[in-house]
């Protein structure tokens, strides 16, 4: 190993691909002495684990580590035995930055409790796109200045709890109708339109000081006319840098996604995003990549392609955050934790939306449950909600639950079993359960119902965009976690709910 590859280490965020640090895994983070690991759902089993492994990485990593997440709530958490936080666009729908604080800080305290320093969360892009695959709930929601108060709250509350936060995706991702785990999208708008709406929340962060950004793999030709976002110098150092003044980390969107691996050679696009002004490089689910990026890196710092200056200045910033973020857990008392606990159920009540509801079904009232299933989950989604669940949660209000599934794929094959099943139907539910919107064959499948004449009422439970396809009376929890739920039956059971839909159809 050379001083040039243990420099550029400093400069990568690498995963790892079990829940232990096996021989092979411990030797590469040794030779590399790369500055952190992000974690995913693979990498935790039990909070036993999860802490011999946070005690593993400090010891060849060293203290100064920055150990990674994705726990933004909703759909996106990866620990599954801290306080859960309901989505962005769940707490958007509160109308309550300040309970956005609040979580935010619950967030962080059950994250140090084992150590994790860093969240990448909570994402400020502004959801104005309805088709958007990527963001969705993930928001905040559609209007620019509700997303900055909401997401820098949630930041600054994260970081108040000794966890840093890393606001996403700059300049923003929520007008595309590409996912960029897949390809390479364009957001082709005037400045004047992109300083209103997907710059102004990252300003916002900016201005309050918030620890880190990352970077979206997306080309903005206003800002750019050749680089995405991640690459580009006159985004990240000319606008960010320069014109805002931000002295925050600056880390890019993993670099294994489509959007950067198949449209640049690794090695260089690590290089160029260092250039245009990123500190470090996120690299995952890719061990050869991994490889390439930082040899390609210790290759340019030995020949001088990447300049002493900028490598320093970098260097500083993180020895900064390092230190005011260390990666040694704080304690986690059982009476903070059951107080967090009771604050996500408040914020998932707050945010249960009611959409054009005259009457909910009565108690008696005989339930055909129609859901999909085999639902596939991809990008940064781990997991759903079986409709199995959907039911045992709904026999806890109503007497008679039956459960009739479809699939995606041909939702049309269900048409003989839902007729006869209506027979007997005095309401539909309609579980919304998957992150995309309807598809034709399932628009079809639902106007069959509506032809029989038997009142249906949507639950959108991941998804609030369905909503719009339809125009049925639904309620819209903004994710499928247990608090949502809860929250859900206890306004079928006649609770009031308070939210407030924070996007526009």
């Amino acid at each position: 190993m050379s001083r040039f590859q243990q420099r550029a280490g400093q400069h990568m965020i690498v995963d790892i691909p079990g829940p232990t640090l096996d021989p092979d895994t411990r030797a590469f983070l040794q030779k590399y002495r790369f500055k952190g690991i992000c974690l995913f759902r693979r990498n935790v089993e039990s909070p036993e684990q999860l802490r011999t492994l946070m005690a593993d990485l400090r010891e060849v990593l060293g203290e100064e580590a920055l150990i990674a997440i994705d726990q933004e709530g909703g759909a996106v958490i990866r620990i599954l035995d801290t306080p859960q936080a309901p989505s962005a666009m769940a707490l958007g729908a509160t109308a309550n930055p300040e309970l956005s604080r609040q979580v935010g800080a619950a967030v962080g305290r059950g994250l140090r409790s084992y150590g994790i320093n860093w969240n990448y969360a909570p994402s400020l892009d502004v959801n104005v796109n309805p088709f958007n695959p990527m963001i969705g709930d993930r928001s905040f929601g559609s209007d620019p200045e509700s997303v900055a108060l909401h997401g820098v709250n949630w930041a600054l509350g994260l970081e108040e709890a000794g966890v840093m936060a890393s606001v996403k995706h700059f300049p923003g991702h929520g007008d595309t109708h590409i996912d960029t785990h897949l390809a390479l999208p364009t957001v082709n708008k005037p400045i004047e339109e992109l300083l209103k709406t997907e710059l102004h929340p990252f300003k916002k962060a900016a201005e309050a000081g918030v620890g880190s950004m990352m970077t979206a793999h997306i080309i903005f030709p206003a800002l750019d006319s050749e680089n995405p976002a991640t690459l580009s110098r006159n985004i990240l150092t000319g606008l960010l840098r320069d014109s805002w003044g931000y002295a925050g980390l600056i880390v890019t969107d993993a670099m294994d996604m489509h959007a950067i691996s198949r449209q640049y050679e690794g090695g260089q696009a690590a290089i160029k995003a260092l250039n245009a002004g990123a500190d470090l490089i996120l690299c995952v689910n890719d061990l050869k990549l991994q490889e390439k990026q930082v040899e390609a890196i210790a290759r340019a710092i030995e020949e001088g392609v990447l300049s002493e200056d900028l490598l320093s200045r970098s260097e500083e910033k993180l020895a900064h955050f390092s230190a005011r973020f260390p990666c040694t857990p704080l304690p986690y008392p059982e009476e903070a934790r059951q107080a967090d606990e009771e604050l996500m159920l408040t914020a998932s009540r707050q945010a249960l939306t009611e959409y054009h509801i005259e009457e909910l079904p009565a108690p008696d009232t005989r339930i055909l449950l129609l859901a999909p299933d085999k639902l596939s989950v991809g990008g940064a989604y781990e997991d759903t909600l079986s409709p199995e669940h959907l039911q045992e949660r709904l026999q806890e209000v109503y007497s008679e639950v039956k459960l009739l599934t479809y699939t995606q794929q041909d939702p049309l094959k269900a048409l003989p079993e839902l007729f006869a099943a209506l027979q007997d139907a005095h309401h539909v539910v309609l579980g919304g359960l998957a992150r995309e919107l309807f598809n034709e064959q399932e628009l079809q499948l639902i106007s069959e119902i509506q032809s029989q004449g038997v009142p249906i009422l949507h639950l959108a439970l991941w998804n609030p965009y369905q909503v719009m396809q339809l125009d049925l009376p639904a309620l819209i929890t903004y994710g499928f976690r247990h608090n949502a739920l809860q929250a859900l039956t206890e306004t079928l059971q006649g609770k009031s709910p308070a939210g407030k839909l924070p996007v526009q159809f």
